[in-house]
């Protein structure tokens, strides 16, 4: 099967890239989080800020705001128990444990990991892995790679103006043993929402951040000492605290057209012990392909994208109420946020909530990076559209929200939830009792002319931080969602008239108030 071939069927017929005669093998699973052994650890603060509103000062981090911002980012946060299915028998089912982060994954398996460049007084300059499940640093390589990193991004970015870099990373195996090659799929879209939450962070700690997408990726994973057949890096974060810093300016090494092989014998080769549990691990050769295909050798492949502009096709504009920007607690919303399946109640949403919601989302998703480069309020790449149920003011129907105009345009009208039901392949959501049913559409080819197959894993990544920040604004409003891959994209495609466009459905997140479940919880902060 060719590589085109086989981003088709994930996103149109994602069952064949799953095996139906394969049994998982429970017991050889792997951990959700990355050991490593025989390194040195350096802990971290455990007693965390209990509140995410004001700033920092413009100062150097410290320690423990490292540990902090890691923490809010991608920390084992919360023990939840709960019962998988209650009934009125004198029996009940088996109850389900699990350690919670503030940021979602696919199956609660995790597949992406932190690693970070720090230069801090507290700390050996060097290269850290966060160990989640500990909360603490682990060094992997001492010194000062300034020039080295800055060289991995082509000389774009500045980082003896930074004070680290973060890398996060794919660790293929971590959910290919439960999803199969559907993992691939999923792998971006957990980057993308570990990202988002990440930069979220980032911003209540006021730290600046830019995110590469562009890399020379041998270096780079050369540098944190990962063997690109089982892991990669795919996106880095340098981070600073001069808010006047230059980004993503144009490098000399563009010119010099420096490779992956010319740096990478600079650094000796190293390689650490760890431990993931799983006694076998099975091969996915597709994965590694797909890898292979997406790296970037030299800086002169890097390139920029115009974001598009979905134009007006509608005659039913409803221009939204004007909101001011919603401020809330983000520790707090993180705390609270539920995702639920049946629990959904369903209930009239205001059109004043529904704005705010829409307002929040797309603002908040704005963030620098490597493919806008320099231009001023460029168009998103990633586009919300929505099928709304009894919100007062409008019509039931799907929409594409217009975040520049801030309005609805109505695109098909009446109650589309019947059309939503049908296209789910699981029935694991009422989708009857749900009010805002929202789907991410990106470009139809993933960006593949401009960007090749690493267009479709940034596309991906983009689609989950577009998700996260759904997630934390709806949380917000008092209201939760649930990522959902489980549906039919091509009917998806067909109720919002997108392949004209040249769109595609990416995800689907219902939106709504819900009843959770009864579960014990108890918070894993100090």
């Amino acid at each position: 099967m060719s590589l085109k071939a086989f981003l088709h069927q994930l996103q149109y017929d994602p069952d064949k890239t799953k095996p139906q005669d394969v049994e998982i093998d429970w017991d050889n699973a792997p951990l959700p989080y990355k050991l490593y052994r025989h390194v040195p650890a350096f802990p971290l603060a455990s007693d965390v800020p209990l509140t995410l509103t004001g700033k920092r000062e413009h100062t150097m981090p410290t320690l423990r705001d490292i540990g902090h911002f890691l923490w809010y980012t991608f920390g084992l946060t919360q023990l939840s128990q709960s019962v998988l299915e209650q009934h009125t028998g004198e029996e009940w089912e088996d109850s389900l444990q699990l350690c919670r982060r503030f940021v979602p994954s696919g199956g609660g398996l995790y597949p992406s990991e932190v690693y970070l460049y720090l230069k801090l007084d507290e700390l050996p300059n060097g290269i850290y892995h966060y160990n989640v499940a500990h909360h603490r640093l682990m060094l992997l390589r001492e010194g000062q790679f300034d020039r080295y990193l800055g060289n991995a991004l082509g000389d774009r970015c500045d980082i003896t103006n930074c004070f680290g870099a973060v890398f996060v990373s794919t660790y293929f195996w971590k959910n290919f043993y439960k999803y199969n090659n559907f993992s691939y799929r999923l792998q971006g879209l957990d980057a993308g929402l570990l990202v988002g939450q990440m930069l979220e962070v980032a911003k209540r700690y006021d730290f600046e951040a830019g995110v590469y997408f562009q890399f020379l990726d041998g270096a780079i994973n050369h540098m944190l000492g990962l063997p690109d057949t089982e892991e990669s890096v795919y996106a880095t974060i340098p981070l600073a605290i001069d808010a006047n810093m230059e980004w993503f300016h144009h490098g000399d090494n563009a010119e010099k057209n420096i490779s992956s092989d010319e740096l990478c014998s600079m650094l000796p080769f190293i390689r650490h012990e760890q431990y993931m549990r799983s006694k076998k691990v099975l091969e996915y050769p597709l994965l590694i392909k797909l890898n292979e295909a997406s790296i970037m050798e030299s800086a002169r492949a890097f390139k920029q994208l115009e974001g598009q502009q979905i134009l007006a096709s509608s005659r039913d504009v409803y221009a939204l109420p004007s909101v001011n920007r919603m401020t809330y607690d983000l520790a707090s919303v993180c705390r609270q946020r539920y995702s639920p399946e049946n629990e959904y109640v369903l209930q009239t949403v205001s059109l004043t909530d529904l704005a705010e919601l829409l307002q929040e989302i797309m603002n908040s998703y704005k963030y620098r990076n490597d493919l806008d480069g320099l231009v001023r309020s460029p168009p998103s790449r990633v586009h919300l559209y929505g099928c709304f149920y009894g919100v007062d003011g409008i019509q039931d129907g799907a929409y594409y929200y217009d975040d520049a105009a801030h309005a609805l345009q109505l695109v098909r009208a009446g109650d589309q939830r019947p059309w939503l039901q049908y296209g789910m392949s699981l029935d694991n959501v009422n989708l009857f009792q749900v009010p805002l049913t929202f789907h991410v559409a990106g470009d139809l080819e993933h960006f593949h002319k401009e960007l090749g197959f690493r267009g479709y894993r940034i596309q991906q990544m983009e689609a989950g931080m577009l998700v996260q920040r759904l997630l934390l604004a709806a949380s917000a409003l008092r209201m939760e969602g649930r990522p959902l891959l489980g549906f039919d994209v091509s009917s998806m495609n067909e109720l919002y008239g997108l392949t004209p466009n040249g769109q595609t459905s990416l995800i689907q997140i219902p939106i709504g108030q819900c009843r959770p479940r009864s579960r014990l919880e108890g918070s894993l902060s100090q």
